[in-house]
């Protein structure tokens, strides 16, 4: 227990232990375009070291060994095989650590080399500021989320280093190079070793704080894919703008948590549903509500409403409530309107034509949470949600396909022409409340016959 709060604390909590394989996937994919990114970062560094050695001061022409060239010619060449495989696809592990390979034993080489070129005792490239391009190559792997590349890189980087100075210190012959002064190691070619034990421990500890910090963000990434996921699997059982709401709310959205707004609410059902339930299989029904709901779906998303909930065949929809919609009383009996001809003119599944009636109410309605404390509901609660639910049945007893509200028609009574139907009682309201129909949403044959045999 103790180790693996040790473990939380040092890389953080871990994602679950059974990710789906499309998580992995994806993760893999993101690898895939690191080891790109890595690729082009290599072919900028080579190139820039051979800008540099093109501008630097040259040593004696009497030298014949310039390794500068080659060395950089055969990294550039490596660097772009690396980047061709990259393109095309993921780069397998192997190759990965001979790239990681490749790039710390060129750069020792490199500096080895320098001695040379300069016709100078070994201990010479031991002051050579390209030492501190190990650092680069180590940070490159940090691109990619594996904290093993790192880890890798970074003792490859001290073992090769350590090479180097158990080269210089070999190479000796006899002329005492090691010196505990440090203003002669830093004006002579001496060795102080302290010195170059403290480049190694650099070397290592960038390392391992880098393998950590990667190791962290790694975790972190695993998690928030798999979240990713999760939440765009679980949007797709509620509305976009619902999720959207929930997942960028400054707080977490608890049970209570309400906003009343002035909103437009409009329940629709399929007329003679359960008679058309009976004439077909149930993947047909399923096949055919999934059409119809893409169809009412287009309509209203194109008015600004927000399907709010579905039950069976019945659709809750706001206008203004989870999303701004000024207009949202005239969308909402415009998209009623529309929804009349299409469910018209379209049949759906094996051939049924799926009348809908509407019941649309406006007023000050609550938005927000409401359920038990280990699942809730984003929905739209209140009288005038109960009264637009009344009005959507109603549709029956006056044989129409769309009732309005008295609130709803106040608000859009200069786009539509009304007409009043009758009036009901809602509770706590003194009076009754008149309801209306659209003028043109009135007359339709109530027959929910197939439509083949209309």
């Amino acid at each position: 227990m103790m180790q693996k709060d040790l473990a939380e604390y040092l890389f953080g909590r871990k994602a679950p232990s059974h990710l789906p394989s499309r998580v992995y996937q994806s993760i893999a994919d993101q690898q895939a375009q690191s080891e790109r990114l890595i690729s082009w970062f290599q072919l900028l560094l080579v190139s820039f070291f051979g800008l540099l050695y093109a501008i630097a001061p040259k040593p004696p022409a009497q030298m014949e060994l310039h390794p500068v060239p080659w060395i950089l010619s055969i990294y550039l060449a490596f660097t772009m095989v690396r980047l061709i495989i990259a393109s095309r696809g993921r780069l397998p592990e192997w190759l990965l650590r001979i790239s990681l390979a490749m790039d710390m034993s060129l750069l020792m080489v490199l500096i080895w080399s320098f001695h040379i070129q300069y016709d100078q005792p070994p201990a010479f490239y031991l002051k050579a500021p390209t030492m501190v391009y190990v650092f680069i190559f180590i940070a490159l792997r940090t691109l990619r989320f594996d904290p093993r590349h790192i880890l890798l890189a970074g003792f490859a980087a001290a073992i090769g280093w350590a090479t180097l100075v158990g080269y210089v210190i070999y190479m000796d012959n006899g002329m005492m190079v090691i010196t505990r002064d440090y203003i002669k190691y830093m004006t002579s070619n001496a060795i102080l070793i302290g010195a170059e034990i403290d480049k190694i421990i650099s070397i290592l500890m960038v390392t391992i704080i880098l393998a950590v910090a990667v190791a962290r963000a790694k975790r972190v990434f695993e998690r928030n894919v798999f979240d990713s996921m999760a939440a765009q699997d679980l949007s797709r059982f509620v509305s976009p703008e619902i999720a959207d709401r929930i997942t960028h709310a400054d707080e977490e959205i608890k049970r209570g948590d309400a906003e009343e707004k002035f909103c437009t609410v409009m329940f629709t059902d399929i007329e003679g549903f359960s008679t058309v339930a009976e004439k077909v299989s149930a993947i047909e029904l399923s096949n055919m509500l999934n059409d119809y709901f893409d169809a009412m779906s287009e309509i209203i998303s194109r008015h600004g409403g927000v399907i709010t909930q579905y039950q069976g065949d019945l659709m809750l929809i706001t206008f203004n409530a989870v999303t701004a919609n000024e207009k949202h009383a005239q969308n909402a009996v415009q998209t009623a309107l529309e929804i009349q001809e299409a469910t018209k003119n379209r049949l759906f599944g094996p051939g049924y034509a799926l009348r809908t009636r509407c019941g649309i109410n406006s007023g000050d309605i609550a938005i927000g949470a409401i359920g038990a404390q280990d699942r809730l509901v984003f929905t739209v609660h209140g009288d005038d949600v109960n009264v637009a639910a009344r009005l959507e049945g109603m549709n029956k007893e006056f044989g129409s396909y769309i009732l309005v509200g008295e609130n709803t028609v106040q608000s859009c009574a200069t786009q539509f022409n009304f007409s009043e139907i009758g009036h009901i009682q809602v509770r706590g309201r003194t009076g009754k409340t008149g309801i209306y129909s659209p003028d043109i949403a009135t007359g339709f044959s109530n027959d929910h016959d197939r439509g083949e045999e209309q």
